[in-house]
Formats: C-alpha cells, structure tokens, sequence
C-alpha cells in the first residue's frame, strides 16, 4: 500500500492508459474487419487511403505494446520500486497518440483529433513524471 500511496500519480495513469491501449488493441483484434471497413472509408479521401491495412496493422501492434509496457511497469513499480518499463510504456503511449491524431488530422477529422488531445494530455504527463 505505501507504494500506491508515494506513487498514486504514476499507477493512476498507467492504469488509465492501460484500459485505453488494451481496449484497442482487443477491439481491433476481434472487430478487424469493421474497424478496416470504417478506416477505409474514413480515410477513402487522403494521401493514407491505400495504406489503411498496414497502419492499422501497425497501429494495432504499438497500442499493444503501449498497454503491456504500462502493466509491466504498473508492476515494476508496485512490487520493484523501479519505473524504467512504465517510461517507456508512456512514451510507446505518446506516440500512438500523435498516430491516432496525425490520421485524424490527415482525414480532417478534427473533431476526432480533439478527443485524440484529451488522451495525450495524461499520457505526456506521465513522461514528465517518470523522467523526473
């Protein structure tokens, strides 16, 4: 308990980013298909168009990632006192994020890139925190 409590900040937000990034990571696993359907369609106008298959493939693996890193380090500081996992967890997070908005963006989603911002916020902070 007294790791919770001198970390509380830290294992909020991986516990946060890891409902976010292993949410996606299962939702995209088991709905491939429509998630490529809609990604098709919603980027059917952008230079991106021809590689929607490959960037959410790719996408799909650095959410992943993204939300194993944030568990081992969840765990790494709990049980180790160590944090070395959850940066590099947070920082694998960050740069989902400036995916998911750099898409939004190309597909002038920018309703969706704003909810993208919203995400971004905590996980940046994370860094900020970790590398202090």
């Amino acid at each position: 308990m007294d790791a919770f409590l001198h970390s509380a900040t830290e294992l909020l937000i991986l516990i946060f980013l890891i409902i976010v990034f292993m949410q996606s990571g299962i939702d995209k696993v088991f709905n491939w298909k429509e998630n490529l359907s809609w990604l098709k369609e919603h980027f059917s106008e952008t230079p991106l168009e021809n590689l929607v298959p490959l960037l959410l493939a790719t996408l799909l693996l650095i959410e992943t990632a993204s939300g194993i890193l944030c568990a081992i380090g969840l765990y790494q500081i709990i049980i180790l006192g160590e944090s070395s996992i959850a940066l590099y967890g947070s920082i694998l997070s960050c740069i989902s994020l400036l995916m998911l908005m750099f898409g939004q963006r190309m597909a002038k989603d920018y309703e969706g890139a704003k909810t993208i911002a919203v995400y971004f916020i905590p996980a940046i902070l994370l860094v900020y925190i970790l590398q202090t």
